[in-house]
């Protein structure tokens, strides 16, 4: 790994885990002195990361983390529904049997961790980033086998801005809901290996729904 790209990994998870806050400046001696590298990698970490609508640059501002909203949020869920959708619906028209093999895997390692740390009366960080990642694995094997490496790339940007408002939003009480996720994408899983296509993306559709709505309800 460069040291750019050592550099926009640290920096972008620093950002989706809320340890830089939204409208906070990103001056260039901060981020030097944070992150100990120069100038050089630090603007292109900056640029790949405005690119993902991660950061801003304004005029007279510099970057600065981008803002947050309600609004936002929605948005960026809409589109990505639109997205997942229309790959879901592409992968299950192609995916073969490997395809199958790799959404059953990680649908379990997600519900085996997801189970264990519902019993548990505290998360450790390590273990919280684990389920993020088990998350992010489960709901990219069920578009693998769309074909399109741009619907891919797409989901990993919008994956990305919507993660964001989960864990800026996320504390353990909140956590703790009685909302069946475990369940919810069990049935995604489901639908999507019998080939229930319009089921599939119902499901799925329906999913990012109550989490946008239990980070930011809709106004009546």
């Amino acid at each position: 790994m460069t040291l750019a790209e050592s550099t926009y990994h640290s920096l972008r998870d620093d950002i989706l885990r809320g340890r830089l806050l939204p409208d906070q400046p990103l001056r260039l001696e901060f981020l030097k002195s944070r992150y100990g590298t120069s100038f050089s990698p630090l603007r292109e970490a900056l640029n790949r990361l405005q690119a993902e609508r991660l950061v801003v640059n304004g005029p007279g501002r510099g970057f600065v983390v981008s803002p947050v909203s309600p609004a936002e949020l929605w948005d960026a869920m809409e589109v990505r529904i639109l997205i997942e959708a229309e790959a879901l619906r592409r992968a299950i028209a192609r995916g073969d049997d490997a395809w199958e093999a790799e959404v059953v895997a990680t649908f379990h390692a997600l519900d085996l961790l997801s189970r264990r740390l519902d019993g548990a009366e505290a998360a450790a960080d390590a273990d919280l980033a684990e389920l993020e990642a088990r998350h992010r694995d489960f709901h990219l094997a069920l578009l693998r086998a769309c074909g399109s490496p741009r619907l891919l790339d797409l989901f990993h940007q919008l994956h990305a801005e919507t993660q964001r408002y989960r864990l800026l939003t996320f504390t353990p009480a909140r956590g703790r809901t009685r909302r069946d996720v475990s369940r919810e994408h069990r049935e995604i899983m489901h639908a999507t290996l019998d080939r229930r296509e319009d089921e599939a993306v119902e499901l799925l559709t329906a999913h990012y729904r109550r989490t946008a709505e239990a980070i930011h309800p809709l106004e009546a």
